[in-house]
């Protein structure tokens, strides 16, 4: 046979075989389009905006409808109302995590942030009543966020109102947070081990291995050394990144925007004052900074597209099945940029967290921390920080820019699964 018509016929047979099982799964599965041999609807997605893929198809096939990554199916949930229904109503059914392939090969789905079941249970239980002890929660961790927040302010006055990239220091201090509370300790942001610590973070949780060495002979037990070493990893590395990042941005987002910048040091200068330093009981007396807070996080949606969830049991939803073990996608852009729930989602704007009376609005639409059994385990630390760190910069700086505001580029450069800021310089002006 000539080579090219076997080569067209394997062709057909593998399109005709793809279409035959797409055709039998579709009818328990939600709609979505017909996917490719080998690699799925891939072909369809704009990778550098996946946000904005997911948004033109849930137009054409509704809220919740189904992708092929490759060749197996993953179910996207779009909007708010799908989103609370699966990880909120239905929280246990969705509480599994879904397919990572690139962190799974070095996490072999060990950790709080990748594994599943039992393991995932009993490694999530230990890190929340092991960090409680050390401080999550407390009054304790609020005093060590208020210690690093006044050396972060230190660090950034040594830049002497020169034009710098705030990204290494804004990465040390939620870094050293996550130190003080599981090494009791903190470093100067000049420590040649620290700098080298915040490059290598696997490096040094090597030392929560010894502690929990009573284990080892337990052949049932999730408490391994390389489990625990993995646990601190996620600690560390979503403890720094996310927080850093929303920082980051946000310090972005505000010389973008010097008008909001005033309003919020408008008000630490009334509630707050110079002659002490913030602290958390003031957030309650301060609506637009904390609106300010809450817009940064849902403008930037970090990660627009959350962890991929997974169903641990077949489950009927929606008059779909969904098969156990199938991966399931959350549009977090699609809950952040609800236009009816924040009306122009597109513009940076405080007052979608404000009322009538300029009062701070809570909204169940804010999910950049997910929801549900997956909720972020840090949520109550990143919120502490983000406060303490914002105000205590904003008290004691103006921020500069070293272009005309209007000409600041606020665009997000897609990593990955995140959004991050460009990088960008600004200066940091004694008040």
């Amino acid at each position: 046979m000539d080579p090219a018509v076997a080569l067209v016929l394997s062709v057909s047979c593998l399109l005709l075989f793809s279409l035959w099982r797409w055709n039998t799964t579709r009818q328990k599965l939600p709609p979505g389009p017909m996917p490719l041999p080998i690699v799925g609807n891939i072909l369809q997605m704009d990778l550098k905006d996946i946000s904005k893929s997911l948004t033109k198809l849930s137009k054409a096939y509704g809220p919740v409808f189904t992708l092929y990554f490759g060749t197996k199916p993953t179910v996207i949930l779009h909007g708010y109302e799908a989103v609370k229904e699966a990880l909120v109503d239905l929280g246990e059914e969705f509480a599994g995590r879904g397919s990572f392939p690139v962190p799974e090969r070095t996490n072999k789905r060990l950790g709080i942030v990748l594994s599943n079941g039992k393991t995932w249970k009993e490694i999530r239980r230990f890190s929340l009543m092991t960090l409680r002890n050390f401080g999550m929660g407390k009054r304790s961790i609020e005093d060590r966020v208020q210690e690093e927040a006044r050396c972060l302010v230190e660090e950034l006055r040594k830049t002497n109102a020169s034009p710098c990239d705030p990204a290494f220091i804004l990465g040390c201090a939620p870094c050293n947070v996550i130190c003080s509370v599981i090494f009791q300790k903190r470093f100067e942001y000049s420590d040649q081990k620290f700098i080298y610590f915040l490059k290598l973070l696997h490096e040094a949780i090597n030392i929560l291995s010894s502690p929990w060495i009573q284990e080892k002979h337990n052949p049932q037990s999730e408490f391994t050394p390389e489990n625990l070493k993995i646990t601190a990893a996620d600690l560390f590395s979503a403890g720094t990144e996310t927080t850093s990042t929303t920082l980051r941005y946000g310090l972005l987002l505000l010389l973008k925007h010097p008008e909001v910048a005033a309003k919020v040091q408008g008000e630490i200068e009334h509630v707050i004052g110079r002659d002490r330093s913030p602290c958390m009981q003031d957030r309650s007396r301060m609506p637009y900074t904390d609106a300010v807070i809450h817009e940064i996080q849902r403008f930037i949606d970090l990660i627009p597209i959350n962890l991929p969830h997974a169903v641990t049991k077949d489950i009927k939803f929606r008059n779909y099945l969904i098969p156990k073990g199938t991966t399931i996608i959350t549009s977090l852009t699609s809950v952040l940029y609800d236009d009816k729930e924040f009306p122009n989602p597109e513009r940076f704007d405080p007052g979608h967290f404000l009322d009538k009376n300029g009062n701070f609005k809570k909204s169940d639409y804010f999910m950049p921390f997910s929801t549900g059994k997956r909720i972020c385990a840090g949520e109550g630390l990143a919120r502490m920080e983000l406060f303490l760190f914002f105000t205590a910069i904003l008290q004691n700086f103006k921020l500069k820019p070293l272009v005309d505001p209007k000409d600041v580029n606020i665009t997000p450069v897609v990593n990955g699964f995140a959004s991050v800021p460009p990088p960008y310089q600004l200066c940091f002006i004694p008040i």
